[in-house]
C-alpha cells in the first residue's frame, strides 16, 4: 500500500526506514516497533469551521490555574478551552484582559516543555536511523533509564491532581463546599457555557481558521527541516563503512573523545548523561555496554582530575602571596604587642601565611618589620590626635581659666577630634595642660594691662613674649612627660617581647640539640664547633649558661632512653629474678644498639645488669606484700587467730557453716580453733598461681617467713559490742 494514499497513523506513530529499505513504524510512547501499518481506532475528522451537533454532551475535562490568577483554564471533553472564575460565578471563552499577560506566560512555558519533548523525540529517531539490529539494545537501555530520569509531563494532568497541586485556597474551596456544591457548580458552569457556545464559537471560527493555516505551514517547514535532516544522516551514514575493524583500546580511546566532545560533565551518572551521546555513532564501537559504562568511569576521574588541576592552577596564578601575606598582617595584627609564636601558632595553617616566604625566619622578618610600622603608625597617629584635640580646645571658646573638666568635656564630646584621643585619662591631662598655658596667658595679659594704666607695667610686647615663653615651656614639659611614657612603655614591650624571644630561642635550640646531638657520649666542647656552624645557634638569644643546662638536659634524656632499651633486652634474656649474669648472651648483647649507643664492656654491663636486678626486686619484693595485703584469705584467718575464747554464745553453730545435719556434724565449732588449724601450707595453696609469689621460687625459705611474719603483724578484728 502507498504511503501517500494510506490513511494517517495514529497519534504517537512515527514512520521510519530500515537498513534494507523496507518501513516500519515506531511508537515512542510505548517503545513499540512493527512492519505492519498500524490503523487508527477511529476515522480521523477535521476540525469543523462551524458548530456540529455532537451526540455526546460536552463537559470539563481537565481544570488548570493560571499561576498567579484566581482564574482557572477548563479543556472540555471535545478540545474546546473556557476560562472560569469560581469566586465571581463568571466563565468566559476569550481571555480576559487582566490575567491576558499571565496566560501568555503560561502559554509560553507549555510551549517551551512541548519543544523540549519534540527535541527528545528527535533524538529517539535519530537513534532509529542508527539500524533496526540496535533497536532491541536501545530498548533496553531506555528501559533502564525510565526509573532513573524524570521526565516531563506528556500529557495534562487529570483535574484532581491540577487542583491540587496549583493552589492551596482552591482545594480549601473545593473541600469545604463538597461533594454535592461541586456537582451543582458544575452543572450551573455547563448551563452557561452551552448558552454562549453557539454565540463565542461562531466568532471564533475565523481565528481558528488562521491559526490551523499557521500550524499547517509551521508543520510543513518542520517536515521540510527533518527531511533535510534525514537526508544528511543516510548521506553520512552511506559514507560509514560496514564494519569497523579496531581494537579496544582504539575504540575506548574515540568514546572518550566522543564524551570530550560532548563536554559531559565528571560529576553527572552515567543514566544522566547517556542521552547526551547515545545517538553519536562512536556510541557503538565499544562491544558492550559495561565496557562502555568503564570507558565513561575512566574518563570521568581523568576529566575530574584535569579540572581540579585547572582550578589550582588558577587559583595560583591569580593569588599573590605576598599579597596575600600583607593583607593577613593588616587584619589580624592590631597592636605591637602581638609576638610571633601566637601570630604563627594561630595562622601556620592558613594558605596566606605558609604560602610566601622560604621559611619562617623570612616571614617573622617580615611580622617585625610591620610591628615597627604599625608602632610608627599609631605613633603618629596619637601625636596628630593631641595636636586636634588642643586646636579643638581653641576653636571651641568654651574655656576659661576657671572651667573644669567634667563642663567642658559635655560640649566637645560630639566632635570627632575628641573621641580621635583614646584615652578619657589622656584627654583630661591634655585638657590640663591647656588650661596651664591658657590661664597663664590670660592672667599676663591681664596684668599688663593694668600695669599699663597705671604706668608702672611692662611693655605690651614684653607681656606678650612671656605668654609665648610660658606657652612653649608648658608644651615642652607636656612632650617631656609623653616621651617619658612612651619610653616606659616601650621598655615594657621589649622586656615581654625579650621574654617571649628568650621562649622561642629556647625551643629552638631543643630543636637544634635534637637534630645535632643523638650520641649519648658527646660532650660539649666536641659539639660545639659543629653547632656554630647552624643559624639556630648564632642566632639564639639564650645565654651560654642556659645553652649548656639545655645540653646536659638532653644528654641525659638521651642516656634514660637507651638506659630503657638496654633494661628490655635484659628484661627479655632474664625473665627470673635468680637469673645470673653469666647466663645472659654477652656476645649478642655487646653488639646491640644500646651497649652500642652507652659504650659499656663486659663490666660496665655487668654493673647495670645488677643494678638493673637490685630495683627489679626491690619492686617485686613490694609488689608481694601488695598481694598479701589484698588477699581475703590471708586477712581473714590471720585475723581471727588473734581472738581469744569461743564468743558470747560458746561459738558458731555448724548449720551457720553450710553443714548438712545428715553427715553427723551438728553442735558448735569454735573458730579460733579453726584459724590455729589453718596453717602455712593453706595459705600457699591460695597464693601458689599468683606470678607475684612465684617470682620468688629461688628463695621458698625466705618466703615463709615474709608470710609468717606478715600473720604474725595482724591484729585481732575488733569484736561488737554485742558481744
Amino acid at each position: 500500500m502507498n504511503s501517500f494514499n494510506a490513511p494517517p497513523l495514529p497519534p504517537g506513530w512515527t514512520e521510519h526506514v530500515g537498513p534494507a529499505g523496507q518501513p516500519y513504524y515506531y511508537h515512542a510512547g510505548t517503545r513499540e516497533s512493527t512492519y505492519v501499518r498500524p490503523f487508527p481506532a477511529f476515522p480521523v475528522i477535521p476540525q469543523a469551521i462551524i458548530p456540529q451537533p455532537t451526540k455526546k454532551k460536552d463537559k470539563p475535562l481537565v481544570k488548570t490555574l493560571i499561576p498567579g490568577t484566581e482564574w482557572l483554564r477548563v479543556k472540555t471533553t471535545e478540545g474546546n478551552v473556557f476560562y472560569s472564575h469560581k469566586a465571581k460565578k463568571q466563565s468566559v471563552w476569550t481571555v480576559p484582559e487582566e490575567i491576558k499577560d499571565a496566560v501568555e506566560a503560561f502559554e509560553r512555558a507549555e510551549e517551551h516543555e512541548d519543544t523540549q519533548k519534540q527535541q527528545q523525540e528527535g533524538k529517539e529517531k535519530e537513534v532509529e536511523k542508527l539500524g533496526f539490529e540496535e533497536e532491541q539494545e536501545l530498548k533496553r537501555i531506555k528501559t533502564e533509564m525510565q526509573g532513573l530520569v524524570k521526565r516531563k509531563a506528556e500529557e495534562p494532568q487529570p483535574l484532581d491532581e491540577v487542583v491540587i497541586s496549583k493552589k492551596a485556597r482552591v482545594e480549601e474551596e473545593d473541600e469545604g463546599e463538597g461533594e454535592e456544591g461541586e456537582d451543582s457548580d458544575d452543572e450551573s458552569e455547563e448551563e452557561e457555557w452551552q448558552r454562549e457556545a453557539a454565540a463565542q464559537l461562531a466568532a471564533e471560527a475565523d481565528e481558528e481558521k488562521k491559526r490551523l493555516e499557521e500550524e499547517a505551514r509551521f508543520i510543513q517547514e518542520a517536515e521540510d527541516l527533518e527531511a533535510k535532516k534525514m537526508q544528511e544522516n543516510e548521506r553520512s551514514q552511506l559514507n560509514m563503512p560496514d564494519r569497523v575493524d579496531l581494537s579496544i583500546e582504539e575504540a575506548k580511546a574515540l568514546f572518550k573523545t566522543l564524551l570530550r566532545e560532548k563536554d559531559i560533565s565528571p560529576l553527572h551518572p552515567w543514566d544522566t548523561s547517556l542521552p547526551l551521546f547515545i545517538s553519536d555513532p562512536r556510541y557503538v564501537l565499544l562491544p558492550s555496554v559495561s565496557a562502555r559504562r568503564d570507558a565513561f568511569d575512566e574518563y570521568c576521574r581523568d576529566r575530574a582530575r584535569e579540572l581540579r588541576q585547572q582550578n589550582v592552577k588558577k587559583e595560583k596564578a591569580e593569588a599573590n602571596p605576598k599579597e596575600e601575606y600583607e593583607r593577613l598582617l593588616s587584619q589580624e595584627v592590631k597592636s605591637t604587642r602581638t609576638s610571633w609564636s601566637d601570630f604563627r601558632r594561630t595562622w601556620k595553617k592558613d594558605r596566606r601565611f605558609y604560602g610566601w616566604g622560604r621559611d619562617d625566619r623570612e616571614r617573622e622578618k617580615r611580622f617585625k618589620e610591620y610591628l615597627k610600622e604599625l608602632g610608627e603608625k599609631k605613633r603618629i597617629a596619637a601625636e596628630q590626635a593631641e595636636a586636634d584635640f588642643f586646636a579643638l580646645l581653641r576653636e571651641s571658646g568654651v574655656v576659661r581659666s576657671d572651667s573644669l573638666w567634667k563642663d567642658v568635656k559635655r560640649k566637645l564630646s560630639h566632635d570627632a577630634r575628641y573621641d580621635a584621643v583614646g584615652s578619657s585619662s589622656l584627654r583630661e591631662e591634655l585638657f590640663q595642660t591647656f588650661l596651664k598655658a591658657h590661664g597663664s596667658s590670660s592672667s599676663h595679659s591681664s596684668s599688663a594691662k593694668a600695669k599699663d594704666e597705671t604706668g608702672k607695667s611692662d611693655t605690651a610686647e614684653d607681656a606678650e613674649q612671656k605668654r609665648r615663653n610660658k606657652k612653649e615651656q608648658a608644651l615642652k614639659e607636656r612632650e617631656q612627660k609623653v616621651r617619658a611614657d612612651r619610653s616606659r612603655m616601650d621598655a615594657e614591650i621589649g622586656r615581654s617581647k625579650m621574654g617571649l624571644n628568650l621562649e622561642e630561642g629556647e625551643r629552638e635550640f631543643r630543636t637544634l640539640l635534637t637534630d645535632a646531638v643523638r650520641d649519648p657520649q658527646t660532650t660539649w666542647e666536641s659539639i660545639h664547633p659543629q653547632l656554630q656552624t647552624d643559624p639556630r645557634f648564632n642566632n639564639s638569644p639564650l645565654p651560654v649558661n642556659q645553652q649548656l643546662h639545655l645540653f646536659h638536659a638532653h644528654m641525659s634524656q638521651l642516656q634514660m632512653k637507651h638506659l630503657a632499651g638496654l633494661h628490655s633486652l635484659f628484661q627479655a634474656h632474664a625473665p627470673s629474678l635468680a637469673t645470673p649474669f653469666s647466663a645472659l648472651p654477652l656476645e649478642s648483647m655487646i653488639k646491640s644498639l644500646p651497649v652500642t649507643k652507652l659504650a659499656l664492656d663486659t663490666r660496665g654491663l655487668q654493673q647495670e645488669y645488677e643494678k638493673w636486678q637490685s630495683e627489679r626486686t626491690y619492686e617485686c619484693r613490694a609488689a608481694f606484700d601488695e598481694m598479701l595485703a589484698e588477699n581475703s584469705f590471708v586477712e581473714f584467718w590471720g585475723r581471727l587467730g588473734k581472738i581469744g575464747g569461743e564468743g558470747a554464745e560458746g561459738g558458731v553453730k555448724a548449720d551457720d557453716l553450710g553443714e548438712d545435719e545428715g553427715e553427723g556434724f551438728g553442735g558448735k565449732v569454735d573458730m579460733k580453733a579453726l584459724a590455729k588449724s589453718v596453717d602455712l601450707s593453706d595459705i600457699e595453696k591460695v597464693l601458689k598461681n599468683d606470678k607475684r609469689y612465684m617470682m620468688f621460687e629461688h628463695v621458698a625459705a625466705q618466703r615463709e617467713r615474709w608470710i609468717r611474719n606478715y600473720v604474725a603483724g595482724l591484729t585481732a578484728p575488733k569484736l561488737s559490742v554485742h558481744v
